[in-house]
Formats: structure tokens, sequence, C-alpha cells
């Protein structure tokens, strides 16, 4: 498995203090391999990688599972039909740095915070692929053909892997180049546990006891309580870390993607102040409309004209537009349905308010019209509907954020608008890659048969994703 575990160059973006102008006496030293670069350095790199998870090449097939957004052009993303998708990028960048940096740090703080995103990297990939290498991953020459761990297994570390670091962390302490949380050592605490308590959420439908023991302990551990706390990447004016989006609708003029019907019917009936800024009125339209209009997900493309649709909104593309990746709404809509779940004594209604309040002020800057929005009958909490009305909102609230967006979507089945294009469902998982079976034989295999019968497709269901 070599591509999955050898090291890869490091390129050091935002990041000081690495003096590649130095000549070192052993001209066979490579200055740039994670092993000689600080661990600093390293940490801030593998947070480079952070909006890979929401706005990237890969990660609009995110986009397209969730069913945010419709093709205009080259439609074969939203057809679902069978590929395979490689998780090697994963370990051989942020993952290798980060175990790098754990193994030769000697700061405390910086080897609690690079175990937190190691563990928050491995969460988005066990949701993406179920099983995968962990435990025997990351160990280079010692192991080439490591093991996949069953996803139980992996969630069970991790939960332990979170709550370790964020105990070990030193509150009078620093973090050097820290670009999530300018080195506010208290945020990645409420960070780690923010993260554990939607990872307990995950396991509501396999195994509630746990989920409910490990969600209560991350809320007393102290999570998310405004948005200043949400984990959210911040994108630069330039061209060296600007938005995915910037460089597909400005740079390279791409009109290929519209809101789907399916989004804008859950919006724009209720005057959801937040569609202005997800879509654009489309280009098309006559006599001051201000209609938004979707394109039906799954649509040939033969005959659609882009500026008949409503585009991705303007501000969703802006070359510093952030990536929102785990924010203090989801963490209310996730205390929100523990409540109605009864797991907590909290109180269902208020932190379902809550949560679209922070997730207006998120979105558009104001909490105006929140009291008008939340009354209407459409939105309002219904104690009846609870685990709908929450989760229709969250799914609302997480756009451009695909992949987990998708996840709750297989855990909850809200909301109930999916379309089925060609009659193919909604994924339940991505295919490993083809090289597995070449690179890791014996362990792709013993995978794929322990969890979908020896067949790597998209619809084989991950352990937590109960029917």
């Amino acid at each position: 498995m070599k591509k999955l575990l050898i090291p890869f160059t490091i390129i050091a973006l935002l990041v000081n203090g690495c003096d590649i102008t130095s000549i070192d006496d052993d001209i066979n030293k490579n200055p740039n391999l994670p092993s000689d670069a600080s661990a600093p350095q390293l940490i801030a790199n593998a947070m480079l990688s952070l909006p890979g998870m929401s706005g990237s090449e890969q990660a609009v097939q995110g986009q397209y599972n969730a069913q945010y957004l419709s093709e205009t052009i080259y439609v074969d993303g939203s057809l679902y039909q069978e590929a395979t998708t490689n998780f090697y990028t994963w370990y051989q960048g942020p993952l290798v740095n980060l175990q790098t940096a754990i193994d030769v740090s000697n700061s405390t703080n910086e080897i609690a915070v690079a175990k937190i995103l190691k563990a928050y990297f491995i969460w988005h990939m066990t949701d993406r692929w179920g099983d995968i290498p962990y435990s025997e991953a990351l160990m280079g020459a010692e192991n080439f053909t490591p093991v996949y761990d069953t996803q139980e297994s992996i969630y069970n570390s991790l939960f332990a892997l979170l709550k370790e670091a964020a105990g070990e962390i030193e509150a009078s302490g620093s973090l050097q180049s820290d670009i999530m949380y300018d080195g506010d050592i208290d945020k990645w605490i409420t960070f780690s546990n923010t993260v554990r308590l939607l990872m307990a959420l995950r396991l509501s439908e396999v195994d509630p006891q746990l989920a409910q023991q490990e969600f209560n302990d991350a809320l007393s551990d102290g999570v998310m309580t405004s948005n200043d706390d949400s984990f959210v990447f911040r994108h630069l004016a330039n061209e060296n870390n600007e938005n995915y989006w910037y460089d597909q609708v400005v740079r390279t003029s791409r009109d290929w993607w519209a809101l789907s019907t399916g989004l804008i019917g859950l919006m724009q009936p209720v005057d959801d102040p937040r569609l202005s800024f997800y879509g654009d009125i489309p280009r098309a339209a006559e006599n001051g409309s201000t209609e938004y209009i979707g394109l039906p997900f799954g649509t040939p493309e033969e005959g659609i004209v882009a500026t008949d649709y409503s585009l991705l909104g303007e501000d969703m593309y802006q070359q510093d537009a952030p990536v929102y990746l785990v924010t203090y709404a989801q963490t209310l809509f996730a205390r929100a349905e523990a409540a109605a779940m009864g797991w907590t004594g909290e109180d269902a209604e208020s932190h379902y308010n809550a949560a679209v309040e922070n997730s207006l002020l998120q979105w558009t800057g104001s909490t105006e019209g929140a009291t008008d929005f939340l009354a209407q009958p459409e939105v309002a909490y219904d104690p009846a509907n609870a685990i709908e009305r929450i989760s229709t909102q969250r799914y609302v609230h997480l756009f451009l954020h695909g992949f987990e967006a998708w996840a709750e979507y297989r855990r909850t089945g809200y909301p109930d608008m999916m379309v089925s294009p060609l009659g193919r469902d909604v994924p339940l998982r991505q295919s490993y890659t083809s090289d597995e079976a070449l690179n890791n034989t014996a362990n792709y295999e013993e995978a794929i048969e322990r969890q979908f019968g020896g067949e790597n497709n998209l619809y084989g269901r991950l352990w937590w994703d109960v029917e």
C-alpha cells in the first residue's frame, strides 16, 4: 500500500519559519520532508487540507449526494454512476503530517491539537467509505498493507482520542501557526468536545445507549456556545488560498451548477432569508422577477440553458468566502434532536429556535426576521414531527457541506425530498479505489466481504446506517 503510507513533499503555504535557502551539509537530506519540518508547520499544512471536505473537486460529489446542486452541463456525478474514489490523498497529506507532528513534537498543545485534527479527518473518511485503515495506518515502511479497522472500532477509538487530547491541552499554553483559531487554545477544547457530540449523534440508530452516553459526556465537558466558536476555514483574497468555487465560477467561467429544485422547494415557499445568499435569480429572468428557479436534480444536459435557473449565489463563490465545517448552529440542532429523543433534560424547542437563528446569523449576518420565519407553520418546531423538522432545517443550514449533509440524510432519512435520477437512489457510501485491490489485496477483500458481501459499490450500508 505504498500510495497510502509514503509521505509526500509538503507545500508550506501560510506557514512562517521554513528557511529553504540554507544549505545542509548532508546533500541527501530533504528539508521539506514531514520528518524534518517543525510540528507547527506540519499541523498548519494539515489545516490547509480542511476545505477539501467541502470545497474541492472531490467534494463536489458531496454536493450531488446531498442533492444541493444540479449540473447544467456534463451531467454525470449527479447520476450516481458506479465509480471508485481515492482516499490515499488524505493519508499522504494531512494525516501523515499530523502523525509526524505527534511523533516529533515536544509541545503538549501541538500534540493534542494534532490528535484532534487526526480524529476529525478520520471521522470524515470513515463516514464516506466505511471501514478504513486506522490502527495500522501511517506506519511507513513498517507496514505497507494495513488492515481495515471496523467502523465501530474506529468510532470507539476516536471518542477516546478526542477526549484524551482535549484533556491534555494546557490552557495556559499556546499554538503557533494556528490558521483556524489563531492560537485560542480553549476553542480547540470546545471543538474537540463538539466533534464528539456530533459523532455520538451519528450512532443514534445503531447504538442509542452508547450514543446517549457519549453525547452527554461531550456535552458536560463543554461544547460550542456561539458562532465565534465555529470551526471555519477562512480563505484569503489571493490566488494561493482562494475559495474553490471562485476558481470554478470566476476564473474558468463555469456556470455548471444550479440550485436543485428540491433545495429551492424547501426554502422559497417560506421566504427563507438564506436563499438569496445560496443562489441568484436566474439571469434570464424578465420584468424584475424575484423568483428562484431550481434545476431538477439529474436532468439530462440536452436542452439545459444555465441562465434559466438559479445558479450558485455570488456570496458562495467570493474569493475569500469561508468554508463552514463544524458550526454552533449545527451543535444546537444536535442538542435539539437529543432533547427530542429524551437523551437530555434540555428543551428541544428552544435549542431548535436558537439553531435556526444562529444559522441565519451565520449566513446572512443578521437575525432580522428570524421570529417571523420561525412562526411559519412549515418552519415552527413541531413536537409530533421533531426529528423531521430539525433534520430539514439542519440540511438547509449545512449548504455546501455536502458530505456532512449526506451523512445526516443517511442517518435520519430527512429531508424527504431526494430524487432517484435514472432510477438510482442516493448512494449509501463511496467505493474504495480499485488500486487497493492491487496494493492491499487481502485486507481489501476481507473488508468488502465483511461489510458488503464482497461487493465494492455505492450501495453497501455502513455500520451506523440502520434501515
